[in-house]
């Protein structure tokens, strides 16, 4: 599978993860579970959600001829 994530994705995805984790801790909830996915698919590269609809924020990399 290629990678569909970006920098700026992986960046926001970790930021996110983790508030999520910190919360869920902090509110004692296991809700702050579902930060573990944004960190994972940040980590992978790779999006399943982004896959049905061939969206890709990675950079294309142009062939030099």
């Amino acid at each position: 599978m290629r990678r569909n994530i970006g920098t700026a994705d992986k960046i926001i995805r970790v930021l996110a993860g983790l508030t999520l984790l910190v919360l869920g801790i902090a509110l004692n909830s296991w809700w702050g579970a579902i930060g573990v996915l944004p960190v994972l698919t940040a980590f992978v590269g790779i999006c399943p959600a982004y896959i049905p609809f061939r969206i890709s924020t990675c950079k294309t990399r142009v062939k030099a001829n």
